[in-house]
């Protein structure tokens, strides 16, 4: 009958030592962020050219691309594919409305 007592106090520790455990293991990786060099922060480009009076109707980014739907000043629109990295104009998709 003491070995039995024994084994359930001893199993009981376990049980509480795993559980902290495990929410210190879970509090460590939530409040650990990876620490971002300033220099990965910064992006030079060069200007997007877009005509006076055209406006940005919407922005989709890929993980290298950036869709922009423009709307012309005389009312058509165009998607531009930008690329992310070097932040140049890789093609304009022209966009026509059926009748």
């Amino acid at each position: 009958m003491r070995a039995l007592k024994i084994a359930v106090i001893v199993m009981g520790l376990m049980l509480v030592v795993g559980t902290v455990a495990l929410i210190a293991a879970i509090a460590a990786r939530v409040s650990h962020k990876a620490a971002v060099p300033a220099t990965s922060l910064s992006f030079v480009a060069e200007p997007v050219d877009l005509p006076a009076g055209s406006q940005i109707e919407a922005m989709t980014a890929a993980p290298d691309r950036l869709i922009v739907d423009v709307v012309m000043p005389d009312g058509t629109r165009q998607l531009l594919i930008l690329d992310l990295v070097s932040g140049r104009r890789l093609g304009t998709i022209p966009l026509r409305m059926l009748p």
